[in-house]
């Protein structure tokens, strides 16, 4: 019972301090969709140096919580959609994916989880309904299994929110799609009641992406020669416009002064025509010196969203390319932990501050013997990047300009790092070779892999996650 107690009036003492020192910040997302990851010790190290108080995480991997304890770093853990439909199912569920996720960490000394963001983008128009009807139920049992626990007054639920959950020609005129209505209103109605704030992740370089007519100009921060109008309201970015828009939406609903939470925003840096450095670097330092100015949209003047998560931290080279090549390009930092860019995050440091003890491969490279006949690489090259990541090869990427031999190399030397260097992996048939100089061009980087962060099993994979989740859920349905 003294535990308890002692855990108890921790949560207590953190309640009353979040009173006292709440405030908008910059945080970031830590994805973990990589090939080789660096040790989570080594990403908590690199938000520590960077004075990185806020990271949303999109599960609740015990590595990385576990990397987190006593960090003072404030946290978001996330459920993923696959999950919803257990812990949907009954308290049961719920209450034991809180124990291991929640309470096990929030203890004296642990990790300092202020959300749960329930699912991501659930409501997305490309999943067609399919995680709708979980949200609310996994929400009602969430709320009740962390006030067994004693946790439901510091602990919020959240559901992200992809932008695609609103729609209109000017931003006053904002409102939620015809079918999400009633589930919104179901949503702000909970949040409201549990005081939670509403997360939305904005991301103006998909729309610039997606569509040749939006003025590139309007996608940043420093003024555009296609403003819009509306009303007495000049919008000059795209994020302001966006942001104003999920505002008219929830006053519609009646929920004007919900707060707002953007739960990713970003701009990646490779595997298309827009997505390079200088854009991201231009974006990214707008969108911190437009939100840490306290400046507002003009329907929230003086009242800028509550807390920003730049996404992301870090490249994650596994993602799919299937919204584009970019997805693996998010990061400010490289998968290495090393800054892209200079940029200042608002947060003490100017710049940012690449990752220490990196633990790297020997600095050795894959690349196409040159004095072999490469006619027949094709099959060789299509195997490496059906495995490895060749994305910045493509139209728009950093390496899509060093020619047939230079993108060969690549795909041998991305697949030959994923392989740990193993002197096979280089073979080809006899068409690759091991050098010691650094193959890279210009902005077009040949890496170099860095060692294996696990040891022993690592985390629970999510799909066994899922499955114990279910089959609790059952039992005690039967018992």
């Amino acid at each position: 019972m003294s535990g308890f107690r002692e855990a108890f009036l921790y949560v207590v003492i953190l309640v009353l301090g979040s009173f006292l020192v709440a405030e908008s910040a910059i945080g970031v997302n830590w994805g973990t969709v990589s090939f080789r990851k660096l040790k989570p010790s080594t990403v908590v190290d690199l938000l520590k140096d960077n004075n990185i108080e806020k990271v949303k995480l999109f599960d609740a991997d015990p590595e990385a919580l576990g990397a987190l304890m006593g960090s003072g770093i404030q946290v978001m853990v996330g459920i993923p959609n696959e999950m919803l439909a257990a812990i949907s199912s009954s308290t049961a569920v719920s209450d034991l994916w809180v124990r291991q996720n929640v309470s096990r960490y929030l203890v004296k000394g642990g990790v300092d989880i202020r959300y749960v963001a329930v699912g991501n983008e659930p409501f997305l128009t490309s999943y067609s309904g399919q995680f709708q009807s979980y949200v609310i139920p996994a929400l009602l049992n969430l709320q009740q299994s962390l006030a067994k626990a004693n946790l439901a007054g510091y602990v919020k639920l959240v559901v992200p929110c992809n932008a695609d959950a609103y729609e209109s020609s000017l931003p006053s005129q904002g409102t939620f799609r015809p079918e999400l209505t009633e589930i919104i209103t179901q949503l702000l109605s909970f949040l409201s009641s549990n005081g939670s704030p509403f997360v939305v992740n904005i991301y103006p370089f998909l729309s610039l992406y997606g569509s040749t007519d939006f003025p590139q100009d309007y996608a940043f921060f420093d003024g555009s020669t296609h403003p819009v109008t509306d009303g007495p309201n000049v919008y000059d970015n795209a994020f302001d416009g966006n942001f104003d828009t999920l505002v008219a939406a929830l006053n519609k609903l009646g929920y004007g002064q919900m707060p707002i939470v953007i739960g990713e925003v970003g701009w990646p840096t490779d595997g298309a025509i827009s997505a390079n450095l200088t854009a991201a670097k231009a974006f990214n330092q707008g969108l911190i010196y437009h939100v840490l100015s306290n400046k507002g949209t003009p329907l929230r003047p003086g009242a800028p969203p509550m807390d920003v998560y730049i996404f992301s931290l870090l490249d994650e080279g596994a993602k799919s390319t299937l919204p584009g090549n970019f997805e693996r390009h998010w990061g400010i930092f490289s998968f290495d932990g090393q800054a892209k860019y200079s940029l200042n995050l608002g947060l003490g440091n100017k710049e940012l501050k690449n990752a220490k003890n990196v633990e790297y491969l020997p600095s050795r490279w894959c690349v196409a013997d040159a004095n072999k006949d490469l006619s027949g690489v094709t099959n060789h090259m299509r195997i490496a990047c059906s495995v490895a990541d060749c994305s910045t090869l493509n139209y728009g990427g950093s390496c899509n300009g060093i020619g047939a031999k230079g993108n060969i190399s690549y795909a041998f030397n991305s697949y030959y790092q994923l392989q740990d260097q193993n002197a096979q992996s280089c073979d080809f048939d006899g068409l690759g070779m091991v050098t010691f100089l650094d193959p890279s061009v210009g902005d077009c980087r040949f890496l170099v892999g860095v060692t294996d962060t696990s040891s022993g099993f690592g985390p629970c994979p999510r799909w066994i996650m899922i499955w114990i989740l279910m089959i609790w859920g059952l039992c005690v349905f039967l018992i």
